[in-house]
């Protein structure tokens, strides 16, 4: 009779299939990074320009329209958006683009509002030091504005890149290929072995997304670690 542990891990399959585990690992990573790197990318000039806007009566609304807007985008449910963007971008039903781009939309919808209300946070102080000694608004942008913004906008980076490897497994519903193929594959054969290999391998792709995110910020922000000492 066998183990309880054993019928939920069988290291047999594992070790027979590595080339196909990995095969898989390497095709969500290939989903992953654009999505993380474009969300980083455009989050920054959308979020900015929403900051600005709400700093001015005239352009307030709009502000709050991109905000309710992104709110809104991220209600969607992945499935159904996964399904609707071929017919809007005229692609295949199985290309892996109708993933990236839904998870680029579900990406900002978190990064943007995260952005935005890191700016408003932003030291008034400092700013009103660096307009006083003459920068303009671009020079206080990248020497004020956005380091004062930096520790927000990757903490909010961390929970996109969860968020994001995370629902890529969704796509395996539509034949993309990631780490969620073994997910479903596990369950139409009640397989528990797939089905724990597959959320371990995403449980741990995300883990080194966020170190990955964590290092980066130190290195582009040195002074947090000696802020922190």
């Amino acid at each position: 009779m066998s183990s309880p542990a054993s019928s939920w891990l069988n290291t047999s399959w594992i070790s027979s299939n590595t080339q196909m585990i990995w095969n898989l690992t390497v095709d969500h990573i290939k989903l992953a990074v654009p999505v993380i790197v474009l969300v980083f990318f455009l989050s920054i000039p959308i979020g900015y320009a929403a900051h600005r806007a709400g700093l001015s009566r005239r352009w307030k609304p709009a502000r709050s329209a991109v905000i309710v807007a992104t709110g809104i985008l991220y209600g969607i449910p992945s499935l159904a958006l996964f399904v609707v963007l071929p017919v809007i971008l005229g692609t295949s039903v199985l290309s892996p683009l109708n993933v990236i781009v839904a998870l680029l939309l579900y990406g900002l919808a978190l990064q943007v509002r995260v952005v935005a209300e890191a700016f408003d946070a932003a030291d008034p102080t400092a700013k009103l030091a660096a307009t006083a000694i003459g920068y303009s608004m671009w020079q206080r942008f990248w020497l004020v504005d956005l380091p004062l913004a930096g520790n927000s906008i990757v903490a909010g980076m961390r929970v996109v890149a969860a968020s994001t490897i995370s629902l890529i497994s969704v796509g395996a519903l539509i034949g993309v290929t990631s780490l969620g193929d073994l997910l479903t594959a596990g369950f139409q054969r009640s397989f528990p072995t797939q089905i724990l290999v597959g959320i371990v391998g995403i449980v741990v792709l995300a883990i080194v997304a966020d170190i990955v995110l964590v290092i980066a910020g130190r290195l582009a922000m040195p002074w947090r670690s000696k802020v922190v000492a």
